[in-house]
């Protein structure tokens, strides 16, 4: 997936290109230290959004991103860096569309901030697997409630709808719902 149209550098090495782009501030070694790994991001946000043009703006916001954030943090491995970057910013944007209505998500955002608590995104990889698994754990009706909120971003009108479940069971259940991936999230956390 070619995004950037850059001249190329001959620096082969990805700590190399970061390094002379920190020295430089010169935008074509992180264009094409990025180049590299957007296949990689664009499937990351793929994975999240399930759109391909909003999956590909999302690959150019993130570059935008990197601009400042490349000086500020400590990057051992790029590649493993940028992938949690990406996920982040998959997350964030979708907290922050979430339909436009105001929802009090404090529970289910705190058991979310295990996914961002180690830096090694293969950590994170298995926290959001246990999360899955905790989902698939909840009771049905819990877990549909859920499932339609949150990963499938609809209100709670729409889950009413969808489930013809009257709108004060769809906020217990959710409410419960929240209430038991907390648990579940910190019962594993401490196994671990």
């Amino acid at each position: 997936m070619k995004l950037f149209n850059s001249s190329k550098v001959s620096v082969t090495n990805d700590d190399s290109l970061l390094e002379n782009y920190r020295a430089t501030g010169d935008l074509k070694f992180l264009g094409e230290l990025y180049q590299r790994h957007t296949e990689m991001v664009y499937y990351v946000c793929l994975r999240y959004f399930k759109e391909s043009e909003r999956s590909k703006d999302a690959v150019m916001h993130i570059f935008e991103e990197l601009i400042a954030k490349v000086n500020k943090q400590e990057i051992k491995v790029f590649a493993k860096w940028l992938y949690v970057v990406s996920k982040n910013h998959c997350l964030m944007t979708l907290r922050s569309t979430k339909n436009n209505y105001e929802i009090p998500v404090d529970n289910f955002v705190e058991f979310a901030a295990f996914l961002h608590q180690e830096e090694n995104y293969i950590d994170k990889e298995e926290r959001l697997s246990q999360l899955e698994r905790c989902i698939d754990k909840l009771p049905e009706k819990q877990r549909i409630s859920v499932d339609l909120f949150f990963i499938n971003e609809k209100s709670y009108n729409e889950v009413v709808d969808i489930t013809g479940y009257s709108i004060n069971d769809v906020k217990s259940y959710i409410q419960n719902g929240k209430r038991n991936l907390k648990i579940c999230m910190e019962k594993n956390h401490e196994q671990d």
